[in-house]
């Protein structure tokens, strides 16, 4: 097989793996309902459920920064197909408790049984995120922006997919065991995939970076500050989404469904033409962009009331979801150009702070719900947003002062502090 052949094939299993955690992303929200009645919980409690999902996310994420250049990436990208089966596989057998009110998570079988597959679940997909990303970058050293955000168009994509999925199985009124057990099929397809091919050392390693430089990059001031915005650009776009199906049906009676699968119609669309947008508009301003939009978008959404006209709905969701659909891969885009020392690290340890940032908003977001209502819920993360409007602005001008926003190579310092 060709290297080009064969990069080809490692980008399309990369899309798959991406696509199968955003189907988990998207089904799992469809059933919450299911979940919550049939394990008696509250909303608090569901969301104490999930959390782990994304404590287990940022553990593995950051363990695969040092991994991948000790184990390999082929090897940590099959294993996160057979925890992805393994962590479905926990939640399908979990037994239903028999008590009317269930007072705590870790009070039944059942329900922690839930809790581990669903960290299991997280884990292998901490591990997708930290194999897929420093192996695009590896590998598009030359066009990382544009290549990463066509890779991340497959979130999106994925939670189409797996919202289509679900409206259909719901339409066919079949059980939420079969819609949580259809997340195998791509976890089998490329772990096939990814069995057969052969996987390059990372940018980092072939360019002769020690392990030691590669540390240094994560304790440097900018990195600092694009770690802390991570959190706010991860919570403000994910959090939302995990509720969606459950707030934007209070909200509007329309089916919350529908809008997540509208707001990733539209983020799959940008991203995968993302080509044209990354070269005219630099990463910093890019992200401030999608701050202002976003933190519109998110408040607009909160204010909706049952009855409103679906054109108001969507358009409130048309803003949210363009202003959310750049943050996820520009906040790594900008951490690889400008850190590129950094290696698999830096980008494992972004893509962590997102994750684990979304472990704490989901409880708060459902204690939000559970006391003050779905748009209180909503209107209370579009502060993130706009608090990055301050923060996005500022390295807008940094960056201009320095006379622009260009890419660092390995042989450059990685930032200029």
């Amino acid at each position: 097989m060709s290297s080009e052949s064969n990069r080809t094939t490692l980008f399309v299993a990369s899309c798959i793996s991406l696509l199968t955690t955003s189907m988990i992303f998207t089904i799992r929200g469809d059933i919450l309902g299911d979940l919550e009645t049939a394990f008696h919980l509250t909303h608090e409690q569901m969301g104490q459920i999930l959390s782990p999902a994304f404590w287990g996310f940022t553990i593995s994420i950051f363990i695969c920064g040092f991994l991948n250049d000790l184990i390999g990436m082929k090897s940590l990208h099959a294993l996160s197909s057979v925890g992805f089966i393994g962590g479905v596989g926990l939640v399908l057998i979990a037994p239903e408790p028999e008590v009317a009110q269930v007072s705590s998570i870790f009070a039944t079988t059942g329900t922690v049984m839930l809790f581990s597959g669903f960290l299991l679940m997280g884990l292998s997909q901490g591990v997708v995120e930290g194999v897929i990303n420093p192996l695009i970058a590896t590998m598009y050293s030359d066009k990382k922006a544009h290549k990463l955000n066509v890779l991340h168009a497959w979130w999106p994509g994925g939670l189409i997919i797996g919202g289509v999925i679900a409206l259909l199985l719901t339409k066919a009124q079949v059980s939420w065991q079969l819609k949580l057990g259809t997340i195998m099929v791509p976890a089998v397809v490329y772990l096939g995939i990814v069995l057969t091919q052969k996987y390059p050392k990372t940018e980092r390693v072939t360019s002769g970076v020690s392990t030691p430089e590669m540390v240094s990059q994560i304790f440097r001031p900018l990195f600092l500050i694009l770690f802390v915005c991570m959190w706010a650009t991860a919570a403000a776009e994910l959090g939302p989404d995990q509720w969606f199906p459950s707030i934007m049906g209070d909200l509007t009676n329309i089916a919350g469904i529908n809008f997540l699968i509208y707001t990733a119609g539209l983020m799959f669309v940008l991203r995968l033409f993302a080509g044209p947008i990354t070269h005219f508009i630099k990463p910093p301003m890019l992200l401030l962009i999608c701050a202002v939009l976003a933190s519109i978008g998110l408040y607009w959404l909160g204010s909706l009331k049952p009855g409103t006209s679906v054109f108001m709905a969507f358009a409130a969701a048309t803003v949210f979801g363009v202003g959310k659909t750049f943050f996820w891969p520009t906040m790594l885009a900008i951490t690889s150009e400008q850190f590129p020392k950094g290696g698999s690290l830096a980008m494992c340890v972004m893509g962590g702070a997102g994750m684990l940032s979304i472990a704490f908003i989901l409880p708060m977001m459902g204690q939000r719900f559970d006391s003050l209502g779905a748009g209180a819920a909503l209107q209370s993360v579009a502060i993130l947003p706009a608090v990055l409007i301050v923060v996005f602005g500022g390295l807008v001008f940094y960056y201009k002062a320095k006379g622009g926003y260009t890419v660092k190579s390995l042989g450059e310092k990685s930032a200029e502090d």
